[in-house]
């Protein structure tokens, strides 16, 4: 069975933190031999635009084509405008650059899988009609509960992209239900997987990870991992963090447009690391105190399963899938976009004990039970199958977006 993946995110040599979740169920899916191609597409602005704005000139400097650990990767680009997922809806544009590259390069996939509604979602809708072969559409987050509400044409946009999939997948219950009420779509819950075989405690000792990557030995250390943007509430941690006493140090790891923000409001207490690779990820958390996700809205964070599954104290907003994932101990949440209550709960872990070791035994078994790559592969696999069996059962009727 070929399986053509389409997503706005993916890893590159480049970018080595970007997407790695997808690569990782990716990766599984191999495991399994399932033979999977990625399309990626790569937003470029036009010409009149690159000259408005420097921000417009950076186009990213990777290559059309690679192949990462045996994946086949193309990034065809695509024409993109400012803000365009508020009211441009980029999807056919992406439909038509994802086309170029199979026709380009003979690509003949049994199906389409797309990660997030939109724009993936859209493009594929439109690909599958073209080939003539069906989609599975798997839902994140943002685009249920952040991007159908920019716009009547926006929502309008991810009613098709969800109606339209032959089988629609979300990362948590939360998503499953939101989707019903905003699509009338019953959607199935599967996250994506993580890799729990390379989140395993590092051999080195917490003192020696920080001597590793020049963190201070002598402070209590907070870990964030993602993208630097408004959204991930990393203004919020960066002041909260300015608010602590200098015993605290807060370690930004990832890279976006708040690196600014972060260094104006927590300063020296603040240290930003950038992207780094997927499988130093692992020892920059064992080497925490404490790893910190504030987010405005999430669907499954990955980095919190990883970060679960090292054992290290995990504090989060109650957003999305996390409180349905930390269960009975939901009261460790915190609400979204406050600095008070993210300083007290930090606090709290860090010198009033609120992280126990039975809560982190107990979520720990909680991710090795729900959230390992491959039995999520697995999982995955046999929908792919179901979809191909039905549709050798009947004619496949399309739907033109």
């Amino acid at each position: 069975m070929k399986v053509l993946w389409i997503t706005s995110v993916y890893p590159s040599g480049q970018k080595p933190g970007e997407g790695v979740f997808h690569e990782t169920q990716v990766q599984a899916l191999r495991m399994l031999g399932m033979d999977v191609t990625v399309i990626c597409p790569l937003p470029v602005n036009p010409a009149p635009l690159r000259l408005l704005k420097k921000k417009y000139r950076q186009i990213r400097s990777v290559p059309e084509y690679e192949e990462r650990k045996g994946v086949p990767v193309y990034r065809p680009p695509y024409m993109a405008l400012p803000g365009q997922l508020k009211w441009a809806q980029p999807h056919r544009r992406i439909a038509k650059a994802v086309l170029r590259a199979i026709e380009k390069h003979g690509l003949a996939p049994d199906m389409i899988h797309a990660h997030f509604a939109m724009p993936s979602g859209g493009a594929a809708a439109v690909v599958s009609e073209r080939l003539k072969v069906p989609y599975i559409l798997t839902l994140h987050g943002s685009d249920v509960n952040i991007y159908p509400h920019y716009s009547k044409s926006a929502f309008q946009a991810f009613q098709k992209a969800v109606r339209s999939a032959s089988d629609v997948l979300a990362v948590s219950d939360v998503l499953k239900e939101r989707t019903k009420e905003l699509t009338g779509v019953e959607s199935s819950v599967l996250p994506i997987g993580v890799n729990l075989d390379r989140f395993q405690k590092p051999s080195a000792s917490k003192g020696e990870l920080r001597e590793k990557y020049g963190l201070p030995t002598d402070k209590k250390l907070l870990a964030f991992v993602g993208r630097l943007v408004k959204g991930k509430g990393v203004a919020e941690l960066a002041e909260a963090v300015r608010q602590l006493d200098d015993s605290y140090t807060a370690v930004f790891i990832g890279d976006g447009s708040e690196k600014q923000q972060i260094r104006q409001k927590a300063g020296d207490q603040a240290i930003l690391t950038g992207q780094v690779a997927n499988q130093e990820i692992s020892e920059y958390l064992a080497a925490s105190d404490l790893f910190v996700l504030p987010s405005y809205s999430e669907g499954m964070p990955t980095v919190v399963i990883e970060a679960l599954a090292l054992k290290v104290p995990v504090l989060c907003t109650s957003v999305g899938g996390v409180p349905s994932l930390f269960g009975k101990h939901q009261h460790l949440l915190v609400k979204p976009r406050s600095v008070a209550d993210l300083k007290a709960a930090v606090i709290d872990y860090m010198e009033g004990g609120k992280w126990q070791k039975d809560i982190a035994e107990e979520l720990y078994q909680k991710v090795y039970e729900h959230y390992d790559a491959s039995q999520n592969a697995k999982a995955l696999k046999k929908r792919y199958e179901s979809i191909l069996h039905d549709m050798n059962k009947k004619p496949y009727d399309g739907v033109d977006l």
